[in-house]
């Protein structure tokens, strides 16, 4: 496959303090990608670095094969970004933005445009300043999606958005991927990397903990199993079965912890007279939690 992005050893300081180290990644044509991570991990710092905003302390990285340092403005012609943060002109309209940033990339066809437009339930015709955060929200997406680019490089893109949006904003990402194009997409929540990407990586301090594929990911944390039988069951039948833990009987009632492959405690199971059988998948908020530890529980709720 072809790597669309590819870091070697990426590395950046901001004087003592850490942003990123010995980043190894590669990001492959056609798929989305999360970059998943607390606020502070660097994420941003890997994006601006990707877009030659920022420039490395070591190591390198190349997108579409060219090193980011070399020639950033003929990776720029192919990208769609979207900041973490960002501030506009506050006397045009969101129509005016919108056109604005359409004429610099040369767009003539704006059929897409305003199919976002209308997806994203944006009224045009307001000054930029009287948005609210949500709706600046939608006016950098619709930047950064319109010229419909080869990548797409998205800073905690659902910051502001409703429920409704983010649904719609899911969708327009599973199209841009199944038309081919590639999706980077920084967050702190889980539930839309979830619901977007192939592969995920976990930066934790500047460095990658894990890259895989997101379903993959729900093996670091437990499904909670409980099972009901029609007689009392020891819990010794179940304690000793690999990645179980945490087993309490009540009564006709077992609870469990397990980790990874369910299948061998349904064997065990299937020996006893079974009335239920309650197994709860863990969710990305559950993985990341299993990850990071505890003391980052209010950043995954966020």
């Amino acid at each position: 496959m072809t790597a669309v992005i590819h870091t070697e050893k990426l590395t950046k300081y901001y004087g003592k303090h850490l942003g990123m180290i010995d980043i190894d990644l590669d990001v492959n044509e056609g798929e989305a990608f999360g970059f998943l991570g607390p606020n502070g991990a660097g994420k941003t710092t890997m994006i601006r670095t990707l877009l030659d905003h920022i420039r490395p302390s070591s190591g390198r990285a190349t997108v579409f094969g060219i090193e980011t340092t070399a020639d950033p403005v003929a990776i720029h012609r192919r990208v769609g970004y979207l900041p973490g943060e960002f501030a506009l002109y506050d006397k045009l309209t969101g129509g005016q933005t919108l056109d604005y940033f359409a004429n610099l990339r040369g767009l003539r066809d704006r059929a897409y445009q305003r199919d976002l437009i209308a997806r994203l339930d944006v009224d045009p015709t307001r000054k930029f300043r009287e948005y609210s955060k949500g709706n600046k929200q939608k006016i950098g997406l619709i930047i950064a999606l319109q010229h419909k680019p080869d990548l797409l490089l998205l800073d905690e893109p659902t910051s502001g958005l409703d429920p409704l949006i983010q649904q719609e904003f899911y969708g327009v990402i599973r199209e841009a991927k199944n038309e081919g194009r590639t999706v980077f997409l920084s967050s702190h929540i889980l539930s839309e990397v979830e619901k977007t990407c192939d592969r995920v990586a976990i930066i934790r301090d500047g460095r990658l903990t894990r890259v895989d594929r997101t379903e993959a990911l729900r093996d670091l944390a437990h499904h909670t199993v409980e099972m009901v039988f029609a007689g009392p069951v020891p819990a010794t039948a179940f304690e000793q079965i690999p990645g179980v833990s945490d087993v309490v009987a009540s009564g006709h009632v077992l609870r469990m912890k397990v980790s990874g492959n369910i299948a061998s405690v349904v064997r065990a199971a299937a020996q006893y007279e079974l009335a239920d059988f309650i197994s709860r998948e863990p969710s990305l908020e559950e993985t990341f939690l299993a990850e990071y530890g505890h003391g980052t529980a209010e950043v995954a709720a966020q």
